[in-house]
């Protein structure tokens, strides 16, 4: 059995603080993360950690007995990177992701990361995955966070729904043809949800389109359109709409990591790890 130290990380948090919501600001996560992150935990080990009721947590034997374990391996992975810390280190990394991936994925990496090499410099482009993949290509990017499309491959990183997003007065929904607000041509989100509408019986119109994610969003909360964005991208102005609503399934992404040629060096490869286990740690 083999244990994620991201997991066993929040695990403790949690016997620390005996709450999972005091926890999650511990560990920079949404409660709802934490809670996610212990239910794999339980999963992989087969029993319950913790005795949940509305007002107390308490861990179970099987917690208490994980307990020792846990910090001894947290112990000694903290104490291999900073064997190898090389504070001295100094250098220029590039990452690129879509401005979802970046805010989702990037924030605990860049802490870690920040913390280990003070005195390397990061580069952050924030752009469309399409405009990403000949970025990597060319080497102008190290690093990118990208949608997988037809001949892109990389590190698979996780599977990500695509959900449909409507104002909160659904007036949009009620329109024929459909307006739907889409990212831009070349994109893979694009590309599955014409294919999802296409296998519909519904009569849509593609009113409105752009590469950037804040700008549909901001069409869809003004009631213009509806559209289909990843569900880690969902914002609190917006509804995730329903399989009632009467939209098509879309198919997910799949996230993937890719690496310039020039990138094969210990400060890559450092951050390439970091931002794994970061994908790995969301919530599904």
């Amino acid at each position: 059995m083999e244990f994620d130290h991201t997991l066993l990380r929040t695990f403790v948090a949690c016997v620390d603080l005996m709450s999972f919501t005091r926890a999650a600001s511990a560990v920079h996560k949404s409660p709802a993360t934490v809670s996610t992150q212990i239910a794999r935990l339980e999963a992989e080990i087969g029993a319950p950690l913790f005795i949940r009721d509305t007002r107390n947590l308490a861990l179970t034997q099987t917690g208490e007995e994980l307990e020792p374990y846990a910090r001894r391996i947290l112990r000694l992975h903290d104490e291999t990177v900073e064997a190898f810390r090389k504070p001295d280190i100094a250098g220029s990394i590039t990452i690129g992701a879509p401005d979802d991936y970046i805010s989702h994925i990037m924030p605990p990496v860049l802490r870690r990361f920040g913390q280990l090499f003070p005195r390397v410099a990061i580069k952050i482009v924030c752009a469309q995955s399409t405009v990403l993949v000949p970025q990597v290509e060319r080497g102008d990017v190290d690093l990118a966070i990208v949608t997988r499309s037809r001949g892109v491959e990389g590190q698979l990183l996780r599977q990500e729904p695509m959900v449909w997003i409507a104002a909160r007065d659904r007036t949009a929904l009620e329109r024929r043809p459909l307006p739907v607000a889409l990212f831009e041509p070349g994109s893979q989100a694009r590309a599955v949800v014409l294919a999802a509408l296409a296998k519909s019986e519904i009569r849509f119109q593609a009113a409105y389109e752009s590469f950037s994610l804040s700008a549909l969003v901001t069409v869809v909360e003004a009631g213009l359109a509806v559209a289909a964005v990843t569900r880690m991208s969902v914002p609190s102005a917006v509804v995730e709409l329903a399989q009632e609503d009467g939209l098509p399934v879309i198919e997910h992404l799949d996230v993937a990591l890719i690496r310039s040629a020039g990138s094969n060096n210990p400060l890559c490869d450092f951050m390439a790890e970091a931002i794994r286990n970061s994908a790995k740690g969301m919530a599904r």
